[in-house]
């Protein structure tokens, strides 16, 4: 026997084996419709007797399987049901003939038939016959299931006569052997008159009378059968049959302790016929089961039952018949189907444990070359075991090889739909779930196996190719973390370029000579969403702003995160200059808000630059971002000219400092204050310090000032200097220091009286020498060095010949190169 039954448990040795099979072309639909209404009478109550006939059917059944049917009857097919079409009486001959060829392909086993033909009507479906049953159609045949027992009752009759026959003692007559197909060549010539093989004959046969009474209902008398062929048996060493007598005996035993079967399908199976099943069916009542699934009046039971087994006897004797089959290579299908049968009882009691052994044991029987869908059974149907014991992870192991074998390599049409639905199955026993409320606790442990893996190959950016020149690409995590938004950020105001004012003139104009062109603003428009209207710097640290958050439910550590462009040697992510990028690492906490993140780095030449992607490292996985392929990012633009290199320009002052300003900056100005206080009159010289803190030399140099005095109550100049002595030590090569001097003389014009000298308190110049008294003013008093001989004339107004004055501002110096500027103060 070579094709194992999986799904068999111990209860079916108590079934009789009927195949129902199509003849010539029927409907698949069709024939299913009626398979499913025929099996549908699985049991059958004997007429005139309290005994039960059990029907277990089959639409394919291997004939060679058919052969080991002297070994355990519940392997012969003794019934056979035929489903065909027939149109026109023509048809008929032809029709029945192939109902007798298929009745010679189980000939030798058949108990009885029957044939059921559909759509044949006349004289010939009204001829009455006990074989032959005729319908009009498949909607039209509501005797079916009468037809179907009456056939399971003419089998019972069969069934019955053999039992009787057999179990008859015929001492004077001989005794056949039974044998079991591969048993046939290792007996010829043996002593058929000694005593030892005497034995075997009679053992073996007390043995099959046992399966026939197991089938005919009589499970007290299949116990004492059983019982008397394993002394044969033993005495004998006829091991093989000695495994069937111990399986046998372990059968009608669990018949007797669980009457709801243990194939998992609880109420399929009524109480069993004769006065003990019946007392047994009527104590195992709903609810009267233990933890282990048994009665809990079994020892009573079994007090009054001597011959059946117990619980625990059961385990024992099916690893016994086990060990004796595992002695014969060709017995592989019946030991691999009684471990089936001994985990499903094990799981009735509730020892796991043991039935795990039992399972280990069937997975490393060697059977033959297993076709791809016989492995792909045995495979579902240890995983369904292992599930049923409680062994999760290991039902999951075992349903993913089976889903793998659904699309091996040697099957020329994969089943992918079954090998995605098995792995489905298989989610729960690896603790998986689809239910994103189930996320949190299996991304942080896929993160970590990641992790583990990546530690020992990390994760790239390279296309793997594999040996049959398939490539997979990479794949990045777009989504470690989610960016939201990308900004090219502004150098800071003191490296900003400013194009020199002076030089605007000679700039030619790119403008269209039409007032309107639809082509060229379309293009204008193009370039303004792209291309950014500030600049970058050759040699300066640029910046891009990457608005992040965390959509894991723990912390993520993002390492080596940096700009990326085509020029990197390592084939990078955006068109431009050569970029040198400086990596950066962060720690965002679990699901956090949008978080900055500034990338930095130094384009190395000039020219027009596109960022258009990162690079990340998370978890040990490389990879590199583009932003077309992020969804919802929002951008300032992704392309800025790089520019030459520019000087870089650092003054400082010899004057301190001023606590506050007189007039306020612009954006595109870089000032500093200083503060200095004068009499009227009086000058001082300002040093000013220019270094060359660039790379650049500094070729040109400009000054201009101005004064800031909204009330115009100030004239002349204030400042002046003379720049030969500087522009002498240009052009200034970098680190290297100039100096001018800027002279500050102070002239201030008294002439309008009191009303200026109040302006004067309010602008903050202080007064001297003037006798001056107000509610809101400061009162100061004359010095006396400056005191007049007429003490009338000191009351005269215009004489302010001491006057202090402060705050003026030094706004801005330029030094041009080119056209750009850069500066620092």
């Amino acid at each position: 026997m070579s094709v194992p039954d999986y799904m068999q448990c111990a209860e079916d040795h108590q079934t009789l084996l009927v195949v129902v099979q199509p003849i010539g072309i029927v409907p698949e639909e069709s024939f299913f419709r009626i398979y499913k209404r025929i099996s549908a009478v699985s049991q059958v109550n004997v007429r005139d007797s309290q005994r039960v006939l059990y029907i277990r059917y089959r639409h394919h059944y291997p004939p060679e399987n058919n052969e080991w049917g002297d070994f355990q009857t519940h392997r012969k097919v003794v019934g056979l049901i035929t489903i065909t079409e027939c149109s026109s009486a023509k048809e008929w001959p032809q029709t029945f003939e192939k109902f007798h060829l298929q009745k010679e392909m189980y000939g030798s086993t058949l108990y009885d038939s029957r044939l059921f033909v559909f759509g044949l009507q006349g004289e010939i479906a009204e001829q009455p016959r006990t074989d032959v049953a005729f319908y009009p159609s498949y909607d039209e045949c509501e005797t079916v299931e009468k037809r179907i027992e009456d056939f399971i009752e003419s089998l019972f009759i069969v069934l019955e006569s053999k039992r009787l026959d057999r179990a008859t003692d015929k001492s004077g007559d001989k005794i056949p052997l039974l044998c079991v197909p591969f048993e046939k060549k290792d007996f010829v010539g043996l002593d058929t008159d000694s005593r030892h093989y005497k034995k075997r004959c009679q053992g073996r046969m007390r043995k099959h009378v046992g399966d026939l009474c197991l089938q005919a209902g009589m499970l007290q008398d299949s116990l004492v059968h059983y019982h008397m062929a394993v002394e044969l048996l033993r005495s004998v060493n006829d091991f093989l049959w000695l495994g069937a007598a111990l399986e046998g005996l372990c059968s009608a035993s669990v018949i007797y302790h669980y009457p709801g079967g243990t194939g998992g399908k609880v109420g399929s199976r009524r109480a069993q016929g004769g006065s003990l099943s019946a007392e047994a069916g009527n104590r195992h009542r709903p609810g009267a089961l233990t933890s282990n699934g048994i009665n809990a009046d079994t020892s009573a039971e079994i007090g009054r039952a001597k011959n059946c087994l117990s619980p625990e006897d059961i385990i024992e004797k099916y690893k016994e018949a086990i060990s004796y089959y595992g002695k014969y290579k060709n017995a592989g299908v019946i030991e691999l189907e009684a471990c089936v049968k001994a985990v499903r009882v094990l799981a009735m009691q509730k020892r796991s444990m043991e039935a795990s052994e039992f399972l280990q044991n069937a997975v490393y029987i060697n059977l033959r070359q297993l076709s791809e869908e016989e492995k792909i059974q045995r495979y579902s149907i240890l995983s369904e075991l292992y599930e049923r014991i409680g062994f999760h992870r290991k039902s999951a192991f075992f349903k993913r090889i089976a889903a793998m074998q659904c699309a091996a390599p040697s099957i020329p049409e994969p089943g992918w739909r079954a090998c995605y639905k098995l792995l489905l199955e298989t989610l729960p026993g690896y603790s998986l779930s689809l239910d994103p409320q189930d996320f949190s606790k299996e991304k942080k442990d896929v993160t970590q196996s990641l992790e583990s893996y990546t530690a020992k190959c990390p994760g790239t950016m390279e296309v793997i190719t594999l040996p049959d020149g398939l490539k997979l690409p990479p794949v990045p995590f777009t989504k470690l973390p989610i960016v939201k938004s990308v900004k090219l950020l502004n150098l800071p105001t003191s490296l900003r370029p400013h194009k020199m004012k002076s030089l605007l003139g000679q700039n030619v104009s790119t403008k269209s000579p039409f007032i309107y062109s639809p082509i060229i603003a379309h293009s204008r428009g193009e370039e303004r969403n792209k291309k950014i209207d500030f600049q970058w710097v050759q040699g300066d640290v640029c910046e891009v702003q990457l608005m992040v958050y965390n959509p894991m439910p723990f912390e993520l550590r993002v390492e080596n995160m940096d700009a990326k462009d085509f020029c990197d040697t390592k084939g990078l992510l955006t068109t431009g200059v050569e970029f040198e990028s400086l990596p950066a690492a962060l720690s965002l906490p679990a699901e956090s808000g949008l978080y900055p993140v500034t990338l930095v780095g130094v384009p190395q030449t000039t020219g027009q630059i596109t960022v258009n992607g990162y690079h990340t490292s998370v978890f040990g996985v490389f990879s590199d971002c583009l932003l077309d392929n992020l969804p919802g990012v929002k951008t300032n633009g992704c392309t800025v000219e790089v520019i030459p290199a520019l000087p870089r320009l650092q003054i400082s002052t010899s004057l301190p400092r001023s606590a506050h300003t007189l007039q306020p900056s612009s954006g595109d100005e870089i000032s500093t204050n200083v503060s200095v206080q004068l009499y009227n009159g009086e000058t001082q010289q300002l040093i000013i310090k220019l270094e060359n803190i660039g790379t650049e030399p500094l070729e040109k140099l400009e000054v201009t000032a101005k004064t800031v005095n909204t009330k115009e109550k100030l004239y002349g100049d204030f400042l002046s200097w003379n720049l030969e002595d500087t522009l002498c030590q240009f052009p200034l090569k970098p680190g290297k220091i100039a100096t001018f001097i800027v002279n500050i003389k102070v002239k201030l014009d008294f002439s309008c009286q009191e009303n200026l000298l109040q302006d004067l308190s309010d602008d903050g110049i202080s007064v001297s020498g003037l006798p001056l008294s107000s509610p809101f003013r400061q009162v100061v008093k004359p010095r006396m060095e400056t005191k007049p001989l007429n003490p009338q004339e000191s009351s005269k107004v215009g004489d302010f010949s001491h006057v202090k004055a402060s705050l003026f501002e030094i706004e801005q110096a330029g030094i041009c190169t080119g056209e750009m500027t850069q500066g620092s103060l």
